[in-house]
């Protein structure tokens, strides 16, 4: 029998040990971090002209009136700069699906707009959205000022904002005001012109139903989407997208995403959500319709037809948001209830699809005992993103943040 030599074995030893060791697929976070010590809620994530991630939330300290802040981070999430206040927000009100939200323009103006109650005889409910702006990097603001100054409109909410091609920045909002009797709020769109602020405001779509956010989003061809929960003849409460290819000027008819049929006799309070990569604009939505739970689809054709719906969570999940990164992989993260012992416990889960749509992984970032709803999430590089989510701590919520890695 012919023996190796030593010399050989060495050699192969060395040579495994030099290959490079390929890391298993899937999703890892960091540690959650908090940019804020005082009781916090309604996250949202944006990026600023130079790309830094903002992160923007509602401050509750105790003995004193919520208040609108941002926090800037120059490193990708890992940390961030000392919260700005938005002067005048003091009647900010927290709602994590009619949260405030923050927009930066190419110009260096920011915009803040949230919203507060408005409670009237027609409705206790209603609200309406106020807005500042900062053309010197937040260090002053403008005196908050209301998206209309029409009387007619007593009830403004579920509001999304998005940079439009030229510059400027749109919004798009529920109202009271609408053209039809019944149900239904109406869907009203607005853009800034220069340091004027929103103006020209229109109604574009309904009826919409009337407590869940909308979503406004600009693709890579400059058409201007728009996504909502919908009232279709007068049960079905149904995901519907509507697009302009002509700078907003007109919008076309609505049209469900998918047939989900959902009849119900009220609101669920969980809005829609798109996304844009190389194969089409991607959606996320949550139905009690054909099965309760979170779904899917996406649109090759900028909206004129949509894939068949793919399961993402089940009945008790809510509360989803979808961003595509930079190699156009997508993730998708929501919020889902579970039973824990005697007790009911809500974590975020995150999937990743690929660039066509696929599921390729999934994995839940809070643990068993947490306590976690509302998530939103920013890319912040091909492998990584940042997610944050209001948190409930022994019956005070917190804002809290994670890095997340995906393999």
């Amino acid at each position: 029998m012919k023996r190796s030599s030593p010399i050989f074995f060495l050699a192969f030893v060395f040579f495994c040990s030099c290959k490079p060791v390929e890391k298993e697929p899937g999703i890892t976070a960091s540690a959650e971090t908090a940019v804020d010590t005082s009781a916090a809620s309604c996250p949202y994530l944006t990026k600023d002209p130079q790309n830094r991630v903002v992160l923007s939330y509602v401050r509750q300290s105790a003995g004193t009136a919520p208040v609108f802040c941002y926090a800037v981070s120059g490193d990708e999430g890992s940390s961030f700069g000392k919260p700005v206040e938005i002067p005048g927000s003091n009647k900010v009100q927290p709602h994590g699906e009619n949260g405030p939200k923050i927009i930066f323009k190419p110009s260096g103006e920011i915009i803040a707009a949230w919203g507060a109650a408005n409670p009237n005889p027609k409705n206790k409910y209603s609200g309406l959205v106020y807005y500042s702006q900062s053309f010197d990097e937040g260090h002053t603001w403008t005196k908050p000022r209301s998206l209309t100054t029409d009387t007619a409109s007593f009830d403004q909410r579920y509001f999304d904002m998005a940079i439009l091609p030229n510059g400027e920045a749109g919004i798009v909002w529920l109202d009271n005001r609408k053209q039809w009797k019944g149900e239904g709020s109406g869907l009203y769109y607005a853009e800034t012109s220069g340091r004027q602020g929103f103006e020209g405001e229109r109604l574009i779509s309904g009826p919409c139903c009337q407590c869940c956010r909308t979503d406004l989003f600009i693709d890579a061809k400059k058409k201007i989407h728009v996504l909502y929960r919908a009232i279709l003849n007068d049960t079905i409460r149904d995901m519907v997208h509507i697009v302009s290819t002509d700078d907003g000027k007109q919008f076309t008819k609505p049209q469900r995403i998918s047939n989900d049929d959902w009849v119900m006799n009220g609101c669920p309070h969980t809005g829609p959500a798109m996304t844009e990569n190389k194969a089409g604009i991607h959606f996320t939505w949550f139905t009690g319709g054909g099965g309760s739970g979170i779904y899917y689809n996406n649109s090759k054709d900028g909206g004129k037809t949509f894939t068949s719906r793919d399961t993402v969570s089940g009945k008790a999940s809510k509360h989803c948001q979808i961003t595509a990164l930079p190699d156009d992989r997508i993730l998708i993260v929501w919020n889902e209830s579970f039973a824990n012992g005697n007790q009911y416990a809500s974590r975020i889960g995150i999937e990743e699809r690929d660039a066509a749509g696929h599921t390729t992984l999934k994995n839940y970032i809070t643990g068993e005992k947490s306590n976690s709803s509302f998530p939103v999430i920013c890319p912040v590089s091909t492998g990584k993103a940042v997610v944050a989510y209001t948190e409930n701590i022994n019956d005070q919520e917190h804002v809290l943040l994670k890095q997340v890695m995906i393999q």
